[in-house]
């Protein structure tokens, strides 16, 4: 393991936003509970297409894509803030 200081440009709660050496844009930490929750997801997503469940497929995708989206614009805001462009 290896010790490094980091910039952070939220709060360190969940999905903080932070750069790290060398990087130049920042990135969003996210909890590895987090991350979980974010795969089973997608396999919800990929077992309801092969049940040929679109509608159950499309509900949990809809719902994915909205925390992706509040994800990005928590980012997005954190960029904005410090006045940094993400590309």
């Amino acid at each position: 393991m290896e010790r490094v200081e980091a910039e952070l440009f939220t709060d360190v709660g969940n999905n903080a936003v932070v750069r790290l050496p060398p990087r130049r844009f920042p990135g969003v930490l996210i909890q590895g509970d987090s991350l979980s929750i974010i795969r089973s997801e997608v396999a919800e997503v990929v077992e309801s297409c092969d049940q040929n469940d679109l509608a159950g497929a499309r509900e949990t995708a809809g719902l994915l894509l909205a925390n992706l989206d509040d994800l990005l614009a928590r980012y997005s805001a954190a960029l904005e803030a410090h006045k940094t462009r993400p590309y």
